[in-house]
């Protein structure tokens, strides 16, 4: 079967849900990692992009209890907290010499800080910072802001899209599957509104990420199952720029999973994910959570991008991630240069920017999204 689902895919066809379940089962992780690759430089050539980002997280208190979440506090709890506008503003600021283009922003469903709270902070940053890419808020988090604000998903991402929002990252997704997501995150939006906050995003001209997490209590069909309502989605509306599979991490969460995802579990999801969703354009390697070796190797099991910089990230490393803090734009270039690919910084619409050597000024940000 392995011989006919590689003629499939070598003449361009679509693989269907079946041949992807027996490609994340099939035993012949290269032969299927070089096909991946094969199709990853069918689009992308040998680049693998990175930006410089920062991440600033709104709020730690969130009313849902996700079993995997080591992040959030209770409301009320010591070691909560809310940023103000002008706190995320400084932030920001602070870093704006190392010539971040993008803010990463999500955190907890707070019970009270409304869509107002974060019209709020997106209008102080772009007005002291406008050329910073605003990405922020999870669909979970959307849906908890339409709930509160007793708005729907359009009127909330509307009013956001006008205070400043650019896009929205593919978090909360976790996996689709109604008995994994009443184990794991019970209470929280379940799929079909996540897929529906996103359908409106792409309606009103917001771009997004998708993502998955994967290593923990899914099985395999639930994996394909959580690919196929994101590909089916994609044919319909075209709007997300990349899908970011992410690891499991078993530590300070109440799961009592004692490990996550091998090396070998993470290479089979990429490369399968690289041959089943083939509408959507980019494959994340997120460094923070694959660690720094597993993120590279994965470059050539259908990644094409590391993610960024990622200063100030805390939601993965609460959870155990023993990845570095935060990642020179030297270091993501050396990364990038060891797997034998040629590093490409890129703005969060994955267009090419070019900056002076000498200074890190921009000098140009392409206009077209980096194709081969």
């Amino acid at each position: 079967m392995l011989d006919q689902i590689e003629a499939k895919i070598r003449n361009g066809e679509r693989i269907d849900e079946e041949e992807a379940l027996y490609l994340l089962r099939h035993p012949d992780l290269n032969r299927i990692g070089r096909l991946a690759n094969d199709v990853r430089e069918s689009m992308w050539g040998r680049r693998c992009t990175y930006n410089i980002n920062r991440h600033i997280h709104p709020t730690n208190v969130c009313v849902f209890r996700c079993t995997f979440c080591s992040f959030y506090r209770r409301p009320g709890q010591d070691g909560g907290y809310l940023v103000s506008p002008e706190e995320a503003v400084e932030r920001a600021k602070a870093l704006s010499d190392l010539g971040i283009t993008e803010l990463h922003m999500v955190g907890g469903c707070h019970p009270t800080a409304k869509t107002d709270y974060y019209c709020s902070l997106y209008r102080a940053i772009k007005e002291e910072l406008p050329h910073i890419h605003i990405k922020s808020l999870t669909a979970v988090e959307v849906a908890w802001l339409a709930r509160v604000s007793k708005q729907s998903f359009e009127e909330v991402l509307v009013r956001l899209k006008e205070a400043g929002l650019d896009s929205l990252p593919g978090g909360g997704a976790e996996i689709f599957a109604q008995r994994v997501r009443d184990l794991t995150c019970g209470g929280k939006c379940d799929a079909e509104e996540w897929l529906e906050v996103h359908r409106v995003a792409h309606r009103i001209g917001i771009p997004t990420n998708s993502t998955m997490l994967y290593g923990h209590i899914e099985t395999d069909e639930e994996i394909v199952d959580h690919l196929s309502q994101l590909r089916k989605l994609q044919d319909e509306t075209g709007g997300f720029m990349t899908f970011i599979p992410l690891a499991y991490h078993p530590e300070n969460n109440v799961m009592e999973i004692e490990e996550g995802p091998s090396g070998q579990r993470s290479l089979q999801v990429f490369a399968v994910s690289r041959l089943f969703l083939d509408n959507i354009p980019h494959l994340k390697a997120y460094w923070v959570m694959l660690g720094l070796e597993i993120a590279q190797m994965a470059l050539w099991y259908g990644a094409d991008d590391l993610d960024g910089t990622v200063v100030d990230e805390h939601i993965y490393h609460d959870a155990g991630a023993i990845t570095p803090d935060v990642l020179t734009v030297s270091d993501l270039r050396k990364l990038i240069a060891e797997a034998e690919r040629d590093p490409i910084e890129r703005d969060t619409l994955y267009r090419p920017i070019v900056r002076d050597e000498a200074t890190g000024q921009i000098l140009e940000i392409g206009k077209e999204t980096i194709a081969s």
